[in-house]
């Protein structure tokens, strides 16, 4: 039978805040505007603003806040929002250096026009490799070249001719011997008018058979025209030398006024100096290299493949565009999923050449994100890549500096034999860099850059203010993601559901969830509901069931627990009255999901001076807030019962059947209840489940997870039967923070479960308890019969016992 409603009640109305449909202006989302403004993170977004619009060194941005309150798309709508109003920023080509290829050349060009001079160039080269052959094939040219041939002909047909008439008069010819693959002249005497080497003449000489002086003499003459002869040679190399300098003179001048005449419309439509340089260098390379404008020359036998293909002997003359900005409108806006050094800062990549060597040139110079954002914005998830080798370093360095020497992270990079040092880029690029709270002050800390390279916070919250406008934003929002996903409308009582169910996930019913992703995520599972019913719209049953099903996935191990609760394994009692045991409320975090269920606190006192005992801490199961939590506890006895005496007594307290850490200092006021029903020997009802951190001055004070520990142990007695009297005790700070489950707060209104807030150990201890506290009388005691009464009168029997007993035990073994 539905009982009276007992004291210190919870009014119903704010057990759960209720957003009435028939408030909203509105049938469906259909009737309103998408959103377009960034909602909820007023704080976070002026901050945003603040660091993008200040143009000084070191003002980037680190934005910190949980995950799924929605960091990354806000700052991603943000700076597009922002990046509208600026420029194009340049597009970025390297170049190769010819007088140094090691060092190739950074050219900077007006956004979008960068892959308009890759073409210009790639059109010169290839006019090039069309009009110098035939330029060298021309008549002209020809009859150029012959005529210098012809003068160089004359001039060494006169020296044969006055050189064959010299060695005639001196009884002498000129005969051609062959010496290994080549012939060489010889000057050789003419005997009977045959020529005769002289090595036969000198075999002669020693038979008898030939003059000993005449052949002195033509010895003698053969030496001194073997000279003139020599002298003649270097003086016709030299005439070759010449012609072939002025045939290549020749060449060079016919290929320059051709290719700067080409050139000139390049230099005439850019005016860069730094181009026009590279131009007159790359021309000069090319005249110092004509014959690349020939007929190539095979390298591999007939038939045969070449293992490594072959290079492009043009190749050098190539523009490398790493940066192309010709699609933007606006500074590039680069959000980097996959922030690895490679794809941040670029790379070098590197080829294997013929020889089995790995090669790199300007071509290969690859732009990471970094370098693509130049000019706009950059946006990394820390907690990636702080985890990535080399790249929070290169980060650091980069923006100290503002320049980026791209090179290859390659812990395998003794293998290279040609390495790149190509011209440092220089950066203008706000980097925004997304992590968590303690990520950032753990950088604070330990890192001193931090200071120096990210001067602005931009702080998330999870969170908004509850008022008008807020809802009318928060259901433009859910208009905004059905349009976006091209999902139903939602009527005025899903969206009053979704917004009771945003109030719910912050814990408080004066704010709204910012958490957009989680939010994203229910819109779409209950158009999915509503999909299976072919309803036109989603109402707020599909939200409803959206919100079970979600639960339902992943609370086994809640089912699990209940079960054991159900058949005894795990002991609560929900009725009844037991000197010493409170049933507690704990709160178990899955990680997806939190959840509540009861657990048995008990205590027992004794005679003795140890205090009071945290079996938790003793046995390494408790931590630190929950030893707190129980100091404290020991605070509040001295307080109130140890003025005029000794606080003497052993006592024990301990979570009965929990076998895994115990933390947080939420039990502290029922372990408080738990000793003074010890002391007392007042029993404890059970039906009545108790949670509450309190301090030294017997406070209540407010604690987290009160929807989930009221939930859980009304689930408890609606498996054990709901007999009208059960209930829980709750901090009185913590009605604010209701928003209990629509079957929760119908039991309340039925009376068949009550919820009950206390501000203080007393209030709580009556109702547990059934008898009153007792106020503290002007002579320091209380009124008879109370509680506190019962407990001061135990505490002094427990301090004069001992002092019957000598001290107790503990003094007795010290004696022996």
């Amino acid at each position: 039978m539905p009982q009276e409603k007992p004291s210190n009640a919870v009014p119903i109305e704010k057990l759960r805040w209720r957003l009435d449909p028939t408030t909203l202006s509105f049938e469906t989302t259909q009737d309103l505007q998408p959103l377009q403004e960034i909602i909820g993170q007023d704080r976070g977004v002026q901050a945003l603003r603040f660091g993008i619009n200040i143009d000084k060194p070191g003002y980037n941005v680190f934005v910190t806040g949980l995950a799924g309150s929605g960091r990354k798309a806000t700052v991603q709508k943000l700076l597009e929002e922002m990046s509208r109003k600026e420029r194009v920023p340049d597009d970025l080509c390297y170049v190769n250096c010819f007088k140094n290829p090691e060092a190739p050349i950074l050219l900077r060009l007006a956004g979008g026009t960068g892959a308009v001079f890759k073409k210009d160039v790639k059109n010169l080269v290839d006019a090039l490799k069309k009009e110098i052959p035939q330029l060298f094939e021309s008549q002209e040219y020809i009859n150029t070249k012959k005529e210098i041939m012809e003068t160089y002909e004359r001039k060494a047909g006169s020296f044969f001719k006055a050189l064959d008439q010299k060695v005639k008069e001196e009884g002498f010819t000129i005969v051609d011997v062959q010496v290994g693959q080549f012939k060489r002249p010889e000057v050789m005497p003419l005997v009977d008018g045959k020529p005769v080497p002289i090595d036969q003449l000198e075999a002669l000489v020693a038979k008898g058979r030939f003059p000993q002086a005449e052949f002195d003499d033509l010895k003698q003459k053969q030496a001194t025209l073997r000279n003139q002869i020599d002298q003649i040679f270097l003086e016709l190399r030299d005439l070759q030398r010449e012609v072939t300098q002025k045939i290549e003179k020749m060449d060079r001048a016919t290929f320059m006024k051709t290719a700067s005449d080409l050139a000139a419309t390049i230099n005439d439509k850019y005016k860069n100096d730094k181009i026009r340089k590279y131009l007159e260098e790359m021309l000069g390379d090319m005249a110092d290299n004509l014959k690349i404008f020939g007929p190539p020359t095979p390298s591999a036998a007939p038939g045969l493949a070449p293992l490594v293909p072959e290079t492009d002997v043009f190749q050098p003359y190539q523009v490398n565009l790493m940066v192309d900005n010709s699609r933007r409108k606006s500074p590039p806006v680069i959000i980097e999923e996959y922030p690895t050094y490679r794809n941040i800062f670029g790379s070098i990549e590197r080829i294997v050449d013929r020889s089995g060597v790995w090669r790199t040139d300007f071509s290969k110079i690859k732009a990471g994100s970094f370098v693509k954002a130049n000019g706009g914005y950059l946006v990394i998830n820390l907690r990636d890549a702080i985890m990535e080798p080399g790249v929070w370093p290169a980060l650091k360095r980069a923006l100290k500096s503002k320049r980026l020497e791209i090179q290859t992270f390659d812990p395998f990079y003794f293998f290279t034999t040609t390495g790149l040092k190509p011209e440092p880029i220089e950066l203008n690029v706000k980097v925004v860099l997304i992590a968590d709270a303690f990520l950032y002050q753990l950088l604070l800390h330990y890192d001193e850059d931090i200071k120096k390279i990210f001067k602005v916070r931009a702080d998330f919250d999870t969170a908004m203010d509850k008022d008008d406008r807020s809802i009318q934003q928060f259901a433009q929002f859910i208009k905004m993601a059905t349009d976006e996903e091209k999902l139903k409308p939602f009527d005025r009582s899903a969206v009053a559901a979704l917004v009771e169910q945003a109030v719910r996930m912050t814990g408080r019913q004066e704010k709204i969830s910012t958490s957009f992703p989680a939010i994203t995520d229910l819109i779409r599972e209950a158009d999915f509901w509503a999909g299976q019913e072919n309803a036109a719209t989603v109402a707020e049953r599909h939200v409803d069931k959206a919100v079970e099903a979600k639960i339902h996935r992943s609370s086994l191990l809640e089912e699990q627990i209940q079960e054991m609760i159900n058949r005894g394994t795990l002991m609560i009692d929900v009725e009844g009255e037991i000197v010493g045991q409170v049933n507690g409320l704990a709160v178990y975090s899955l990680g997806d999901y939190v959840f509540g269920k009861p657990s048995r606190i008990t205590a027992s006192t004794s005679m003795g001076r140890a205090g009071v005992i945290n079996i938790e801490r003793e046995a390494d199961l408790s931590g630190s807030t929950h030893n707190k939590g129980v100091l404290i506890l020991g605070g509040y006895l001295r307080q109130k019962y140890a003025q005029d005496k000794p606080l003497t007594m052993s006592a024990s307290i301990a979570f009965e059947q929990s076998y895994s850490g115990v933390d947080g200092d939420s039990a502290s006021s029922t372990e408080i209840y738990a000793l003074l029903s010890s002391l007392s020997e007042v029993p404890i009802r059970q039906n009545i489940a108790v949670t509450g951190s309190v301090n030294q001055k017997g406070e209540i004070q407010a604690i987290g997870g009160v929807n989930q520990k009221i939930e859980g142990f009304f689930d408890c007695c609606r498996h054990k039967g709901l007999n009208g009297d059960q209930g829980v005790m709750i901090p009185a700070s913590n009605v604010k923070d209701l928003m209990l489950r629509k079957d929760v707060v119908e039991a309340v209104r039925a009376a068949s479960f009550h919820v009950r807030a206390v501000r203080s150990i007393d209030e709580g201890i009556e109702i547990l308890t059934g008898k009153a506290a007792g106020r503290q009388q002007p002579d320091g005691t209380y009124p008879e019969g109370t509680i506190n009464y019962l407990v001061d009168r135990k505490l002094k029997e427990l301090a004069e016992g001992l002092k019957k007993f000598g001290g107790g035990p503990e003094t007795e073994d010290k004696k022996k």
